[in-house]
């Protein structure tokens, strides 16, 4: 049987990727251009230095795809890119309405460097690390330092807007949550590679389910009680959420036990219920998410504090299904988390309940692409990381997308790509560099296991 030829396969795909990545750059450029016209009834001023920056930014990244990483999935980077372009044409539309309405600094120019501050990180892990398999060596100083960031808020971090997740170095405020999600999803794939029979087939049985040996317990109830400790110090829902949901997502995967999801299910329910009860700002959210009009009642009840929940329900209500325009609204009237927590509003208010679909869908592909890769991959750590990688993701937007539309309490997390923040953009593009390694390495192997074998076995001839 005739193999593919390796050469023909990678460049096909790079071909693709070229391509999505002009249709990245035509659809950035025309939002920014269909912003100012709605604004301004002009073209923006920075419109070629925009159009010149997105297009830079999307050829040093296909170049350093194509040198680098050939055989990666040719999806991943002009989706990662998009959501970026996305969040940049928003920025732009929102500096204008904040400094006009607030007299706000301009957050867009800071935005496009930490872009390319992104985008560098995201070649430099590529170019660096040429087998991802390398990082399992590390995965016992991974987690000691995951934790150390984890809870470094809690003592040195500043109290802002009711949590403590940001650490201020060198006058810059720097988010090291954004980064941990990482840094846990690399130690529990080498860790669960490790221990992965024991979890599964090992232990007693508790109330119908197969508890491990405590040795192997020991890890599970330490993340358990750490994501309670950042709820509890730091009053970070979002980060706590997405630890411990990780944790469980890549637990089932490497077991194959639905009891896990059970397990984990009830641990988070009666932390969140314990934390919930106590903490007066986790509680003043819950209390919001129950009851959002709740900030216009007079007397008003103890503990709503903001009226964000309510302002982000009259702007999906205004945008309807088709919005009312890019650059057509009025997202700034939600205060100073327009341009982070609640841009998604903005998406809801200006193009509508399909434009809202539009941006989600295109998580929903950047997830299943890493979930894809996962499934393709030879190795276990690769499958595992994969997984986790995807997994954070994808529950990092259904905490801000579900805290935004009133699904579940506010969690003040910052949505990937789009929002302004340069934790949270450099964190994710350093993701997007692992998945675009693993990616790699996962379709090298497959090219190279469909090779013709070029003599044949001895038992074969013979």
């Amino acid at each position: 049987m005739r193999g593919l030829n390796p050469s023909t396969t990678s460049g096909a795909r790079r071909r693709t990727e070229a391509l999505l990545l002009v249709l990245v750059v035509a659809i950035t450029v025309f939002g920014h251009v269909s912003a100012s016209l709605a604004m301004n009834d002009q073209l923006p001023s920075n419109l070629t230095g925009f159009a010149v920056s997105m297009t830079l930014l999307s050829l040093v990244g296909h170049l350093g795809v194509r040198r680098f990483a050939a055989y990666a999935d040719p999806l991943i980077l002009p989706l990662a890119m998009l959501l970026t372009g996305l969040g940049l044409v928003l920025l732009h539309r929102l500096d204008q309405a904040y400094i006009e309405r607030y007299k706000a600094s301009a957050v867009a120019p800071g935005q496009l460097i930490w872009s390319v501050v992104g985008v560098a990180a995201c070649l430099g892990v590529v170019a660096l690390l040429r087998d991802h398999r390398l990082l399992q060596r590390f995965i016992y100083i991974t987690m000691v330092v995951s934790l150390v960031l984890l809870i470094a808020p809690a003592f040195f971090g500043a109290d802002t807007y009711g949590a403590k997740r940001w650490i201020i170095l060198f006058g810059m405020s720097l988010q090291p949550g954004e980064f941990v999600k990482i840094m846990i999803a690399v130690f529990f794939a080498g860790y669960l590679v490790l221990h992965r029979d024991t979890l599964a087939l090992a232990g007693r049985k508790f109330l119908g389910m197969r508890l491990p040996p405590m040795r192997q317990l020991g890890p599970i109830i330490t993340v358990w009680i750490v994501s309670l400790l950042v709820l509890v110090f730091e009053r970070d829902l979002g980060t706590s959420l997405i630890f411990f949901g990780v944790f469980v997502v890549m637990l089932y995967v490497a077991t194959e036990r639905t009891s896990w999801i059970i397990c984990g299910g009830l641990m988070a329910a009666l932390g969140a219920f314990v934390v919930g009860t106590t903490q007066p700002h986790v509680k003043g959210r819950v209390a919001a998410w129950l009851d959002p009009l709740s900030y216009y009642h007079n007397p008003r009840p103890a503990g709503i504090v903001s009226d964000q929940s309510a302002q982000a329900l009259f702007s999906f209500g205004t945008g309807g299904v088709s919005g009312t325009g890019l650059g057509m609204g009025h997202p700034e009237l939600l205060g100073f988390a327009g341009r982070s927590d609640f841009i998604l509003t903005t998406v809801g208010e200006e193009l509508g309940l399909a434009g809202v679909m539009a941006v989600l869908i295109i998580y929903g592909l950047l997830a299943q692409r890493g979930l894809r890769m996962a499934l393709g991959a030879r190795d276990p750590f690769g499958k595992l990381l994969a997984v986790g990688l995807a997994s954070a993701l994808a529950l990092q937007v259904f905490v801000v997308a579900g805290g935004v539309t009133g699904l579940i309490p506010l969690t003040g997390k910052a949505l990937p790509f789009l929002a302004s923040g340069g934790s949270s953009l450099l964190a994710n593009w350093i993701m997007i560099g692992l998945l675009i390694r693993i990616s790699d390495s996962a379709e090298r192997q497959r090219e190279a296991d469909s090779q013709p074998m070029s003599e044949p076995p001895a038992t074969l001839a013979a």
